[in-house]
C-alpha cells in the first residue's frame, strides 16, 4: 500500500513533536521543581507540576553572598575574554588569509596542529598556573581561550571569499596593514565577527573547567562552578551564605535547580535573537574554502 505525500509529513510532523518534547522535558522539570516547596520536593521529588509553589529556593540564593560574586565573576570573564579572544583571533586569521605574508603556511598548520593534538593537562597546568602565576586569577580562565584554531579558520575562510584587490587599492593609496584591517576588513567583516563573538561568549559563560583546575578561592568562582559545588557539596550552607552559621531551610535539590535556572536565564533569553548567527557561522566554514 502506498503511503501518502500527506501522510508521510504527518508522520514526520509527529516526530518532530515528540522530539522536542523530549528535549523541552528536562529543562521544564527544572524551572517548575526549583519552585517546588520544601516538603513536596522531599517526599515527591521531581513532579511535571507541583501541588504548592514556593520561592524559597531563590530566596535563600538572593540571600547570600555567593550568586552575586559568581554573576560578577561570569560577566566580568565573558565580556572581557570575548572582546580580546574576537580581537586576536580575527588579527591570526587575517594574517594567515594575507597571500603577502611570508609564514602563513606556517602559522596555519601550527593552528591545526594544536587543534587537532590539543596539549597535555599537566603541561598545560604548569604553564598556567606555574609559569604565568595566573592561579587564583580571573585571567586564569581568559587566557586559555583567547585563540581558538577552529573559529580562527572559520574567520580565515571569510576573509578568502572577500575581493583581494581591495587591499590592493587601499595599499596604492598609501594605507598600511593596520590600517586596512581595521578601517575596511574590520567593517565589512562584521557578520563573521558577530558569528565568532557569539561563539567565544557562550564558551567562556557556560565553561567551569578552568575554574575547577585554578581557582581555590570561591569568591573567584564563576556561575558554571558554582552549580557543580552546590551539586557535589555537602554543606551548602557555608558556600552559599559565606559561613557555617548560614542554616539550611531549604532542600539542597530545591537550591540546585534555582541556581541552575539563574545560571542558565540569560543565554535562554539571548538566545532566540542570536540564532541565524549560528547557522550563518556555520554555512560561511561550510561553503567558502
Amino acid at each position: 500500500m502506498k503511503i501518502s505525500e500527506k501522510g508521510f509529513q504527518y508522520f514526520l510532523y509527529a516526530i518532530i513533536v515528540v522530539f522536542t518534547a523530549l528535549c523541552v522535558l528536562p529543562f521544564w522539570l527544572v524551572l517548575v521543581n526549583s519552585f517546588a516547596s520544601e516538603g513536596e520536593f522531599l517526599k515527591f521529588g521531581y513532579r511535571l507540576w507541583p501541588a504548592h509553589f514556593s520561592f524559597s529556593g531563590y530566596e535563600y540564593l538572593l540571600r547570600g553572598a555567593q550568586i552575586y560574586k559568581s554573576y560578577r565573576n561570569t560577566v566580568t570573564v565573558t565580556i572581557v575574554g570575548t572582546v580580546l579572544a574576537v580581537a586576536i583571533t580575527a588579527m591570526f586569521a587575517y594574517v594567515i588569509a594575507n597571500p603577502k605574508v611570508k609564514y602563513r603556511h606556517f602559522l596555519s598548520l601550527m593552528a591545526y596542529v594544536s587543534m587537532v593534538l590539543g596539549s597535555g593537562l599537566v603541561g598545560f597546568y604548569i604553564m598556567i598556573a606555574n609559569w604565568l602565576d595566573l592561579k587564583d586569577s580571573l585571567w586564569a580562565m581568559i587566557v586559555p581561550y583567547l585563540l581558538n584554531p577552529f573559529y580562527a579558520f572559520i574567520l580565515v575562510s571569510f576573509y578568502r571569499s572577500l575581493p583581494y584587490e581591495i587591499n590592493e587599492a587601499a595599499t596604492i593609496d598609501g594605507a598600511g596593514d593596520i590600517h586596512i584591517f581595521f578601517r575596511i576588513i574590520w567593517p565589512i567583516s562584521k557578520p563573521a565577527i558577530a558569528t565568532i563573538s557569539l561563539f567565544y561568549a557562550l564558551q567562556y559563560w557556560n565553561d567551569w573547567f578552568l575554574a575547577l583546575l585554578f581557582i581555590d578561592n570561591d569568591k573567584l568562582h564563576p556561575l558554571q562552578l558554582m552549580i557543580r559545588q552546590l551539586i557535589s557539596n555537602i554543606n551548602v550552607a557555608s558556600y552559599v551564605g559565606g559561613g557555617a552559621s548560614y542554616q539550611v531551610s531549604v532542600p539542597a535539590g530545591v537550591i540546585q535547580l534555582a541556581t541552575v535556572c539563574l545560571t542558565i536565564g540569560p543565554i535562554i533569553l539571548v538566545y532566540p535573537f542570536i540564532q541565524r548567527y549560528f547557522v550563518k557561522g556555520i554555512t560561511i566554514g561550510a561553503v567558502k574554502g
